[in-house]
């Protein structure tokens, strides 16, 4: 069973409440049509109803084969075509639901702020959907497919928080890369590609601690985690080289529960053979890494969208991490498989 696969059936033992602050963009529409269908969540979409039900029916009247496939189950049910469209689909409008004094009223007394400046945050549909998720309302926020990324990590911030014990939040991709086959497959986490610009060694020694823990919680894997540079083993001398090699020595110091090694070139990190010459063989994770953690964003970044865009790859994500509530933050270009795969992700958090 493939990672997709084994999720979306650990998906449909407990369903999970997930929200969606952009719940008039088509693709998020698709995405919770055919996830409540498929029963692998229960969403929640944010946003007018009346503009949610025109972009169902222009879908519709589109032949969309997402809509046409549920329409055609429910249709078998009974239900009037009028009713098809919205039917069991729950739709919130920020400005019109009961839900939002009580929200600007604790968000107001937690800061000690004028209602009407909480009013003004509070009934953004992103802030809206983050107070859903910290008041119980919903498991976890999808969201970022019409935010820049920036705008759903401050959302995030100000609403969840962070973790205990955390002291820089960050993200990772999960790659799924058609004909290759890594450690772990055709999966590998490339981490940070959308949080932090240049982090310091003892960010990135965070960074590679909360991605491997990830890993291990949400994937099942034993995490094998390459800190990556243009050196390996000392060949090149630079002081963002030095960054790596600080960067381990005090992951080294934390005894960290999970394999991690650097600094590695990324040839020397996924390809045994070559992991093997330029180690001269020493460490398990050399060659055999399923976590890639990138110097900075830059790199991460450019190379997730490359290997996306060259290789046909799928690419979850970003999978924000390190905050007291689960969110993704999907790529603008999201597809419907991304948005659930990431949407199964959130889900899958412990």
């Amino acid at each position: 069973m493939d990672l997709v696969s084994r999720l979306k059936a650990e998906a449909k033992k407990n369903v999970k409440t997930i929200v969606f602050p952009e719940g008039e963009n088509p693709a998020i529409i698709q995405a919770a049509v055919k996830m409540q269908k498929e029963g692998l969540a229960d969403p929640i979409l944010i946003g007018s109803v009346q503009r949610i039900k025109e972009i169902m029916k222009d879908l519709l009247l589109k032949n969309d084969p997402v809509m046409k496939d549920t329409i055609k189950d429910l249709a078998a049910k009974g239900l009037a075509v009028k009713e098809l469209v919205t039917k069991d689909l729950v739709i919130i409008d920020p400005v019109k639901n009961e839900l939002l004094p009580d929200y600007i009223g604790k968000y107001c007394e937690e800061r000690k702020m004028p209602e009407a400046a909480g009013k003004r945050i509070i009934s953004q549909p992103l802030y809206f959907a983050a107070m859903m998720v910290k008041e119980g309302a919903a498991m976890g926020m999808v969201a970022g497919i019409d935010h820049p990324t920036e705008e759903v990590i401050m959302a995030s911030e100000l609403i969840f928080g962070l973790q205990e014990n955390i002291s820089v939040p960050s993200s990772f991709y999960l790659l799924e890369i058609p004909n290759w086959e890594g450690a772990q497959g055709n999966m590998i986490i490339f981490s940070d590609p959308s949080m932090n610009p240049d982090p310091n060694a003892a960010e990135l020694a965070d960074i590679a601690c909360t991605t491997a823990h990830s890993a291990r919680t949400l994937l099942g894997w034993e995490p094998k985690a390459a800190l990556l540079s243009f050196s390996t083993k000392g060949s090149g001398d630079h002081p963002c080289v030095t960054k790596i090699q600080n960067a381990v020595e005090l992951l080294k110091q934390r005894n960290c529960d999970f394999l991690f090694d650097g600094e590695l070139q990324a040839d020397a990190a996924i390809n045994p053979a070559i992991g093997k010459k330029k180690t001269g063989g020493a460490g398990q994770v050399a060659g055999f890494a399923n976590i890639l953690i990138f110097p900075d964003l830059n790199a991460c970044n450019i190379s997730s969208k490359l290997v996306q865009q060259m290789a046909g790859a799928k690419c979850y994500g970003p999978i924000l991490q390190g905050f007291r509530f689960p969110v993704s933050d999907l790529s603008r270009g999201a597809s419907v498989d991304d948005i659930i795969g990431s949407t199964l992700l959130t889900a899958a958090a412990k």
